[in-house]
């Protein structure tokens, strides 16, 4: 394989994390749920108050991953990183840039200060779960999703 490149998102890669996004949507079933433009996407991780930053895994000028998040506050935990997506492309997974981009994000969260991460999977995402757990993630049971949609 060729070498690959972890770095800093740049908004000249919106258009091809994008695509990834919509990617993962298929993989989970759920193709019509990617709703954002990519003027909104990006708007908020390069506009004047940026609500995102995320990490690109590049070969020869293609993003192939990517692991995008933000910061929540927990008035118990303080600063934590949100992982809001972790994908790397469906014909480069097993190869290591899944590790090699949660390995530069956890190495972030520890840089700033942030108290820990935190992020969610989908309960039939066997191999997704079998990965966090080489990693001594916990999986919370307890806590249901709730969301309202204007």
């Amino acid at each position: 394989m060729k070498e690959v490149l972890i770095r800093k998102a740049q908004k000249t890669d919106c258009i091809q994390m994008m695509d990834l996004i919509r990617e993962l949507a298929l993989f989970e079933k759920a193709p019509n749920e990617v709703t954002v433009s990519l003027a909104e996407f990006e708007l908020a991780g390069f506009g004047p108050s940026p609500v995102w930053a995320a990490f690109v895994a590049e070969v020869d000028g293609f993003i192939i991953g990517m692991s995008l998040f933000y910061i929540r506050y927990s008035t118990w935990k303080g600063r934590r990183l949100y992982l809001e997506d972790l994908i790397v492309t469906e014909k480069m997974r097993g190869t290591g840039i899944g590790k090699q981009l949660l390995d530069e994000t956890i190495r972030y969260s520890q840089s700033q200060g942030y108290s820990g991460m935190m992020w969610q999977v989908l309960d039939w995402n066997t191999p997704a779960i079998e990965f966090y757990k080489k990693y001594g993630a916990t999986f919370d049971s307890e806590w249901i999703n709730v969301t309202v949609n204007h």
